[in-house]
């Protein structure tokens, strides 16, 4: 029995049916030479003998009495296979834009929490020959060491499968579900270790909240100057409610071209990623007249988690990166972009210890559900101020070739979750030398063929930051002082252990 931490269980707390709160992953994979088999039987059967090296496919939750704490992890001994792993097949002619358009709508239904809560789907069909692979899994319970251990159950290095040990027999208590007095004695003994967390970090606490405050007081800019601290967004049609219907599409370009340009041009892979979605949101809005005069911001994840540290629970947080749509002159805008990352990245640094806290509540349950369900009913997150505009993600992959069942993964498309007053979330993802995106929305605000239109104006944003001129080495270090990646948490202290991570979603929003 492991009891969620407040981070994790607010993922299940402010699910409703508008706001399914699963990550996923859209895989394509192409069959060895000659194949003959059923591609679903053999995945099926390979999870069936990992199932028990990831306990992210094992368990289940436990909710406390009058949901007066977090709820708890329990092992759940009768996992149906046959429901979990499903096969579908795309009508003729099979095209990319019809299966994204089945992850999109695979995407939008809640997932069942009297199961573990995840699905995998492998789809056939597509006029290419290749197969499809989707998996969703809520963002409750896919934290970074989950992910490290879901890479085990799911991929191999070599088209060769590899053997696993054998589960060892459990012995069973014979209940079905715990009692109460187990559950509330838990919540207790948990609450009880968790004041005394913060009772020994507090001179940390306050450590860190001074060193905080000096960077913040350093980023001060001379009047006239763009000023790193930002404040509100403005109201966009990105702002407001949404249902559970999703639009969803995906892009793909080179790692090393990203890479190379970001040196170029004085930047990282992130602040390429950050100057394109700022180029393609301008073009998008400013074509329908519903271009904001102050910049757009983005909410970008960013990870808490402390190397070495293995622990089962979601350890993130969010930065503002100012988006600079206000600026014209696009090398300006994109040493803004670029300034305004690395500044917010600079304070999250030193409050880390606050941030990652973990601070029980009594009924927080029924009181985030009944906020969540008042902020989409009653359509405050149109009224009200917005923090930001959009959601980004920049996920690091795997740099590796890997493998599902002997056949070659080709991409690993993020799908993520869009939320109230931010309906459009932009994930990227590397893998294998490629920069995979996938782009999660609300239909009713981003319909699908916009969201086509949207992918375009990415691919004419990118050759736009290739076309700008080069940099001196000095003006790049004044302008870069931490190549850094904002990512999503991945832990693990050898390089090894990180690839590993990165396979499966972290994410923050991947999403998780």
């Amino acid at each position: 029995m492991d009891q969620l931490s407040g981070m994790d269980a607010s993922f299940l707390h402010l699910e409703t049916p508008e706001t399914p709160m699963h990550v996923g992953s859209l895989m394509l994979f192409e069959l060895p030479e000659g194949y003959e088999g059923d591609f679903y039987e053999d995945v099926k059967a390979m999870l069936a003998k990992r199932l028990h090296l990831a306990s992210v496919l094992t368990r289940k939750l436990a909710q406390m009495p009058f949901e007066l704490a977090e709820p708890v992890w329990i092992d759940d001994n009768d996992i149906d296979i046959d429901y979990h792993v499903r096969t579908l097949t795309l009508r003729r002619p099979g095209t990319m834009a019809q299966l994204e358009q089945l992850v999109a709508r695979l995407h939008s239904t809640l997932l069942d929490r009297s199961r573990p809560l995840w699905e995998m789907y492998v789809i056939d069909g597509l006029q290419n020959g290749q197969i499809a692979f989707y998996t969703k899994a809520h963002h409750s319970g896919v934290d970074g060491k989950a992910g490290v251990e879901l890479a085990k159950v799911l991929y191999d290095t070599s088209p060769k499968i590899r053997e696993v040990p054998p589960p060892r027999r459990k012995r069973s208590t014979g209940q079905y579900q715990l009692g109460v007095t187990e559950l509330l004695q838990a919540a207790a003994t948990n609450a009880a270790e968790q004041y005394r967390k913060i009772a020994e970090a507090l001179p940390t606490a306050a450590k860190a909240f001074s060193t905080a405050a000096s960077v913040v007081a350093s980023q001060r800019v001379p009047r006239g100057e763009r000023p790193l601290n930002l404040g509100l967004a403005p109201k966009t049609i990105f702002n407001d409610s949404i249902t559970n219907q999703r639009s969803y599409t995906t892009m793909s370009v080179p790692l090393a071209e990203i890479k190379e340009t970001g040196k170029r041009v004085g930047g990282t892979v992130n602040t390429i990623v950050m100057a394109m979605c700022s180029i393609a949101l301008h073009r998008f809005l400013k074509d329908r007249n519903l271009l904001p005069k102050e910049p757009l911001i983005a909410m970008v994840p960013v990870s808490l988690r402390t190397e070495g540290d293995s622990a089962m629970n979601n350890q993130v947080s969010s930065v503002r990166v100012d988006l600079a749509t206000d600026i014209k002159n696009l090398p300006d805008r994109f040493k803004a972009i670029h300034n305004s990352s690395e500044a917010a990245k600079a304070v999250v640094r030193e409050l880390k210890p606050v941030l990652g806290m973990n601070v029980p509540v009594t009924g927080a349950p029924w009181l985030m559900t009944g906020l969540a369900s008042l902020l989409g009913r009653s359509n405050l997150a149109s009224r009200m101020p917005a923090a930001g505009n959009v959601l980004i993600s920049n996920v690091p992959g795997p740099p590796m070739q890997l493998y599902m069942a002997g056949a070659k993964m080709l991409h690993y498309f993020p799908v993520s979750i869009p939320y109230h007053g931010s309906a459009l979330n932009i994930t990227v993802q590397s893998y294998a030398g490629l920069l995979d995106f996938g782009l999660t929305a609300c239909r009713r605000v981003l319909s699908q063929e916009e969201s086509y239109e949207l992918v375009e104006n990415l691919k004419k944003a990118l050759k736009e930051i290739e076309a700008l001129p080069s940099v001196t080495p000095a003006s790049v270090g004044a302008a870069a002082p931490q190549p850094a990646e904002l990512i999503v948490e991945q832990p693990g202290k050898s390089a090894n252990k990180a690839k590993v991570a990165a396979v499966a979603k972290p994410e923050a929003p991947r999403g998780a």
